[in-house]
């Protein structure tokens, strides 16, 4: 079981948000059958095999055994992933662009942005996973409290400042070997989690 996979198949996207299958990809976190899976989701075995079938068929979940119990094959199924994310190309043409909102101050360039970096950081690890590697990545999480907005336009300058510095000292054009890496570097309000 992979501990987050990716989805960018719109038909698969579709088949992981609809309610009892999103339940039960939650469920098979730890494997579990049919009949298992219906006394704790309150639905006939049946209707839960229906539903694992289409997870099936979209690779959100697997068989791992099968056992027999008398005269009936029990399949136990387990989740592909521990969690997932829908990357934006699922969405096709709506797929949000940095390019169709330039203006870098504005909450809606930064949700491209991010936007851009779940489809591409999920590309790289499910090309990683098919070439059976990692990627190499680094990201940087924290919070820090603004007295004010003068101080947090200052610390923005700033940040724009060092970043600019390392990369015009790191950056090599000419490596002929060498390969590229997006940078992306964020300042929004905290958002308290509600979970």
């Amino acid at each position: 079981m992979q501990d987050i996979a990716v989805i960018e198949d719109p038909a698969a996207a579709e088949v992981s948000l609809a309610p009892i299958r999103a339940r039960l990809l939650a469920e098979l976190s730890e494997p579990g059958s049919a009949t298992m899976l219906a006394a704790k989701v309150g639905l006939p075995r049946q209707k839960v095999n229906y539903h694992l079938k289409a997870l099936e068929a979209h690779g959100l979940v697997e068989m791992i055994e099968e056992r027999r119990k008398g005269n009936v094959h029990e399949r136990i199924m387990r989740a592909t992933a521990a969690s997932y994310v829908i990357s934006p190309t699922a969405l096709g043409s709506l797929e949000p662009d940095p390019a169709r909102s330039p203006d870098r101050l504005s909450a809606s360039w930064l949700l491209a942005v991010a936007a851009r970096l779940v489809r591409d950081v999920g590309a790289l690890i499910t090309g990683a996973a098919r070439a059976r590697k990692r990627v190499a990545t680094f990201a940087i999480d924290g919070e820090v409290r603004f007295a004010s907005a003068a101080d947090r336009a200052a610390f923005a300058e700033e940040l724009a400042g060092a970043v600019a510095a390392l990369v015009s000292k790191y950056h090599d054009e000419s490596a002929e070997h060498g390969r590229d890496h997006r940078i992306v570097v964020a300042v929004h309000p905290s958002v308290k989690d509600a979970r």
